[in-house]
């Protein structure tokens, strides 16, 4: 009994920090999906990753806050609905509501099958900008949680040296502790710029932060 009473107390805690979280409060007024979408907005600003004309894969796409972030900015007005200049692809294992303008896959990124879906939708276009905020279910035991999330990072980085043109960017989301250190140097090996971002609607508690990689050193 005593488990359950500090898991609900938790619960608690959580639910009234995310009710009053001022970022949860502006995705509502917003119209995005998750406070999330604000994470990728500083991202982009700090880097000035996203622009008219592109094409952008999103990666762990549902519910659907980055790629509703992307189309706004994809959209000569900055509208939610409306004209769309460039192309978004999302793909998520779960399902997510449909945001005009975006194709998205559901299925399991590690999967070939999946992949070549993903590479017939872009028709052979080199991609501008891949973000990535795919995270694996945790079980709680720290070496295999840091495997999983290194392999989901790996295999995004993968894609970027085959897909993104020549200067094209990936953002993606990665965890400190084990294993970081790791993916850190691989970004680093792979683009001309690697740096880290926290941005500032990512939870203080969470360890989470993003590695963003711009302008490939070498391309497959």
């Amino acid at each position: 009994m005593k488990v359950k009473t500090k898991s609900k107390k938790v619960n608690k805690s959580w639910l009234n920090d995310h009710v009053n979280d001022p970022w949860v409060k502006l995705a509502q007024k917003e119209g995005f999906r998750a406070r999330a979408a604000y994470k990728l907005k500083e991202i982009d600003e700090a880097f000035g990753l996203i622009r008219p004309g592109h094409v952008v894969v999103d990666l762990g796409s549902a519910p659907g806050a980055w790629s509703q972030y992307v189309r706004r900015k994809l959209s000569p007005e900055g509208a939610a609905v409306g004209a769309l200049d460039g192309t978004i692809v999302a793909l998520d294992l779960l399902p997510m509501e449909p945001v005009e303008g975006v194709t998205f896959l559901q299925g399991d990124f590690r999967e070939d099958a999946m992949l070549a879906r993903l590479e017939e939708v872009l028709g052979g276009r080199k991609v501008d900008v891949v973000v990535s905020d795919m995270a694996p279910n945790l079980s709680g035991i720290a070496s295999a949680d840091a495997a999983r999330i290194s392999d989901l990072v790996e295999l995004a980085v993968d894609f970027a040296t085959r897909h993104l043109k020549p200067d094209g960017a990936l953002v993606a989301k990665v965890f400190h502790g084990s294993g970081y250190s790791q993916l850190a140097h691989l970004f680093k090996e792979t683009f001309r710029v690697a740096k880290p971002h926290k941005p500032k609607a990512s939870r203080d508690k969470s360890s989470e932060t993003f590695l963003v990689g711009v302008g490939l050193k070498r391309t497959g």
